[in-house]
């Protein structure tokens, strides 16, 4: 059984979009724009405070 040509076609092409949707995603992600949202969030893990809960005054962990 032989498969029909188009389907290889097909892959190329959604491989290439997948390609550049994730270069595109790459980028996206490092533009100096981001870089303040991203080292708030990085350093999230490290802080020892715990958040209180503004409604009620509980702390949270």
């Amino acid at each position: 059984m032989t498969i029909n040509p188009i389907w290889g076609h097909i892959t190329g092409v959604l491989i290439a979009l997948m390609m550049v949707s994730f270069i595109g995603i790459w980028i996206w992600a490092w533009r100096k724009y981001h870089k303040p949202t991203f080292n708030r969030m990085a350093h999230l893990p490290m802080e020892d405070e715990p958040e209180t809960d503004v409604r009620n005054g509980e702390n949270h962990p």
